[in-house]
């Protein structure tokens, strides 16, 4: 009797539990990623290495990347090539944290969405502990079947359109400002009265943000503002945030969107404001000597026309 095989039978049934919840780790990642796919795509944004469009194509394309790893290492197929993809997608995401933290962030990394915050040194040692993980299931080998090169592209595809229509990149949504204005006469007189008279928002070229202090969406439309102010160096006094709420809630808002602390003005009757932007919050104006050029809410914020604005 092949006492060795006895004895090896446990480790291989070990590495085998190992690899399959290795697989559940990487598809539960993936799936709170879609669930806050907004933080996420801002996320990947912020390190400034793709525009804003094409951040939204990569935060969903390492999502399928995760989902396929995960759902092949669980159904053990192609040991040795998910295992290397496994190897280089927690290289890559190891590499990303040491950057992060040469860079001086803190911020948390969206690894497994806002389910679970890790700062990158958290979220370094993590990925370390899972390189560690995944090379003890080196040795394992796994199923071949006929089909099986189909079967991954069509678990690849299936993943892929899974996650592009349960989450499409804003850029192929229906413009949520189509049809939007504003009452021109109204921003006028707005602009000439206290608080506003005193931004001088009727002078010049002004990235304007009506937010409410309490809104998500709002707040992820400051950092988004703020990260194209930083990437393309148009003037910081050249963008104000107009706020619906209380001076305190702003303090707030600032900290929680992690935005550059822009010139603002809270408005102490927010009737006047309500009506300007029909209760649509958030929204940005692009005003050029007080005249609305372009406006948007927070889908279709175009970093293009922004970026054009300013350049022209």
């Amino acid at each position: 009797m092949d006492t060795s095989s006895v004895t090896g039978a446990p480790r291989r049934l070990f590495r085998r539990v190992l690899k399959v919840l290795l697989g559940l780790l990487f598809v539960v990642s993936a799936v709170l990623k879609i669930v806050d796919m907004d933080p996420f795509e801002i996320y990947v944004y912020s390190y400034g290495f793709f525009s804003l469009n094409v951040s939204l194509v990569v935060a969903r394309l390492a999502i399928v990347l995760e989902l396929v790893l995960g759902i092949a290492l669980i159904l053990n197929w192609f040991h040795k090539l998910i295992w290397w993809g496994s190897l280089l997608m927690l290289l890559g995401y190891t590499g990303l944290m040491v950057y992060a933290l040469l860079q001086g962030r803190t911020d948390h990394c969206h690894c497994f969405g806002d389910i679970l915050r890790f700062d990158p040194l958290q979220s370094l040692i993590k990925n370390l502990v899972l390189l560690l993980w995944l090379a003890l299931l080196y040795p394992l080998k796994g199923r071949g079947f006929r089909g099986q090169w189909l079967a991954l592209l069509g678990l690849s595809l299936a993943c892929a359109c899974a996650v592009f229509v349960v989450s499409p990149p804003d850029f192929l949504l229906h413009s949520e400002s189509e049809g939007r204005q504003v009452d021109p006469e109204r921003l006028e007189t707005m602009l000439r009265q206290s608080p506003l008279a005193a931004q001088r928002l009727d002078e010049g070229k002004k990235v304007v943000g009506v937010f409410s202090a309490g809104c998500a969406l709002c707040r992820m439309t400051a950092r988004k503002l703020s990260l194209m102010q930083a990437f393309h160096g148009f003037p910081e006094q050249d963008v104000c945030y107009v706020f619906m709420g209380k001076e305190a809630d702003v303090e707030a808002f600032y900290e929680a969107a992690e935005s550059a602390k822009f010139p603002f003005v809270v408005m102490d009757n927010p009737l006047p404001l309500l009506k300007l932007v029909d209760g649509k919050f958030p929204t940005v104006l692009l005003l050029e000597e007080g005249r609305v050029v372009q406006l948007f809410g927070f889908r279709d914020l175009d970093e293009t026309a922004i970026k054009k604005f300013f350049a022209e």
